[in-house]
């Protein structure tokens, strides 16, 4: 059974989103929080696996929140927010986020998503990948104590976060490097593991900031 607490200061965003997920035979609700103080609170007493968290909130916004949460607890984060321009969702990414979703998103849609997440897969829409990408690529110098890291990597392990940075599907790497796609899953689980990523969104994060991959490359 997966557990879910449901972040949003809209009382009708929490109930909507609850009464779907608590519909699934697979999932259950088991909290809400109105503000990022006591998402961070409640995902430390609860436990969730899943937190739904909404960027834009009054006090502690779903940034600071999310940040709080994947540093103090193992739940993985979705951040939910109205729009796909939303600076706060680069941030909240960031912080260690494991995908992005818009609000208007439909029922069959947000479950499937929370079944992705709590599978260890990211989700982030075309437009945020890009978006995100283009934003890393502008940030300048690699960190050194990250690029170190790139050493415990195999030659594939890095060829395929490399692939991961451009925002490739499992599938679509599996082309890219003439391998199946079961190889690239294992060399994705394994490249996660050993730079204790959480998911492929901090594996883009971490390849742009290590300089593994460098704005312009190809």
């Amino acid at each position: 059974m997966l557990r879910v607490l449901v972040v949003d200061d809209q009382d009708l965003f929490r109930a909507g989103f609850a009464l779907i997920l608590n519909a699934q035979p697979d999932i259950e609700v088991v909290g809400e929080a109105a503000d990022g103080a006591a998402a961070v609170a409640a995902a430390a007493a609860l436990e969730p696996d899943i937190v739904l968290m909404d960027v834009r909130m009054p006090g502690m916004d779903g940034v600071t929140a999310t940040g709080q949460i994947c540093a103090r607890t193992n739940a993985k984060v979705i951040v939910l927010t109205m729009f796909d321009v939303d600076e706060y969702v680069y941030a909240a990414l960031a912080a260690g986020a494991s995908g992005f979703l818009l609000k208007d998103i439909r029922r069959d849609d947000l479950v499937n998503a929370v079944r992705l997440i709590a599978a260890g897969d990211a989700l982030l829409a075309p437009s945020v990948t890009r978006r995100l990408i283009a934003d890393l690529a502008g940030r300048g110098h690699p960190v050194p104590k990250l690029a170190a890291r790139l050493d415990d990597l195999t030659e594939r392990e890095r060829d395929t976060l490399r692939q991961l940075a451009r925002g490739l599907s499992n599938a679509e790497i599996a082309r890219a490097l003439y391998v199946s796609e079961h190889t690239v899953k294992t060399h994705v689980s394994n490249l996660l593991a050993k730079l204790g990523l959480r998911d492929r969104a901090q594996a883009v994060v971490f390849a742009y900031e290590s300089g593994l991959v460098i704005a312009g490359q190809s």
